[in-house]
């Protein structure tokens, strides 16, 4: 006996708009099987990870700053991930982007001046696209999996802003802490409101999600990505580059998450530290499947994995859990929506094992 998958000859449009849905709410019911055989309150446990986070003002700031590196980054893999491109690489190119942000500050620390801000986002963003040219380049050329070159160099961005900090750019007034000196006022981003800690970061989110749906949904370029992504071969047809579009998606995402590199060290944490990010360009992958690789379901989709970081924080303070919860509670969300898609997409068929043929018998019954 086996099980196969059988492609559906057509998927429910309704199921594939409620997908989504489905897979949040299986992840909060194996939540509550998860606490309750963790001996936890199912129901306490619940509301202090997806309740408590909201009850006060500044909550939702910190909802917002968690959100903003969530979306932007998100928004730009939906592109890679529409053309069929796999840059599982934007951790590296958020740390990247946020080194390259920096220079002005860490270097020039005395300059103060209105055009210094606008430069370190656009050096972020420049610095995140380059390092996202290297598995571009690697896959046009030599045709290289993009997936494991771009995953690979995650790493060496993280090493390379961990020995930044500690060597070279390392405050000589730090105590000999791992950090670099703290941006002046010049250098950071703004508040939006008076009452909380939200910045900017949110508001570039918000405006690259709209540009992106925009262009995905009225321009040529999108209609470009759409074709090659659904079938190569028609769009060779229609005389568009697959090489071409994978430089412009690595570039477009690895600039979006560059951007979200610099505005979370010029924002949230006001310099440059070994750790930057609690793992943002990975949950980034999660928001854009969750929100349907569409870019404004991506905004929902990033405050809901915004609320699972405040959650976790929540939950290990009220209930004395571990704050790892919040990656669990990722990953079982993922898990759902790949798995609600794949059923979407197919139905599955088991297989028994077949009946041996009459004249298989007859000669069994010859041989006894």
């Amino acid at each position: 006996m086996r099980i196969e998958l059988v492609k559906r000859p057509q998927r429910s449009a309704l199921f594939s708009m409620l997908s989504p849905f489905i897979a949040f709410v299986l992840t909060v019911i194996a939540g509550a099987i998860m606490f309750a055989l963790l001996g936890v309150n199912p129901a306490k446990a619940l509301y202090a990870y997806f309740i408590s986070p909201l009850t006060e003002v500044w909550q939702l700031h910190e909802l917002a700053i968690k959100a903003a590196p969530l979306i932007l980054i998100a928004v730009g893999l939906s592109v890679c991930f529409r053309a069929n491109i796999w840059n599982i690489g934007a951790e590296g190119q958020f740390t990247i982007g946020a080194v390259t942000g920096s220079i002005l500050p860490v270097l020039y620390p005395d300059l103060s001046a209105a055009y210094v801000l606008p430069l370190m986002l656009l050096m972020g963003m420049i610095g995140g696209a380059a390092y996202a040219t290297i598995p571009a380049f690697l896959k046009a050329r030599f045709n290289t999996n993009e997936i494991l070159t771009s995953l690979m160099l995650v790493y060496v961005s993280q090493l390379f802003l961990d020995w930044m900090v500690r060597g070279p750019w390392r405050d000589p007034q730090g105590f000999n802490f791992p950090q670099t000196v703290l941006f002046n006022e010049s250098a950071r981003l703004p508040e939006m409101l008076s009452s909380g800690r939200a910045n900017l970061g949110f508001a570039f989110s918000i405006v690259a999600a709209v540009l992106v749906w925009l262009m995905m949904s009225r321009m040529l370029k999108g209609f470009e990505v759409r074709v090659l992504g659904s079938s190569p071969r028609a769009g060779r047809f229609a005389g568009f580059s697959i090489n071409r579009m994978v430089f412009f998606a690595f570039m477009l995402s690895g600039a979006l998450a560059g951007l979200a590199g610099i505005s979370e060290v010029s924002g949230a944490i006001g310099r440059l530290q070994p750790t930057i990010s609690p793992g943002y360009g990975f949950a980034a992958i999660i928001v854009a499947f969750l929100g349907r690789l569409n870019p404004l379901g991506i905004i929902a989709a990033g405050l809901v994995l915004g609320l699972t970081y405040l959650g976790g924080e929540a939950a290990q303070a009220t209930l004395g859990v571990s704050d790892k919860l919040a990656r669990v509670f990722q990953g079982m969300l993922l898990f759902f929506v790949l798995g609600c898609d794949t059923l979407i997409h197919y139905r599955i068929r088991i297989v028994g094992r077949p009946a041996p043929a009459a004249d298989t018998l007859v000669a069994q019954e010859g041989a006894h």
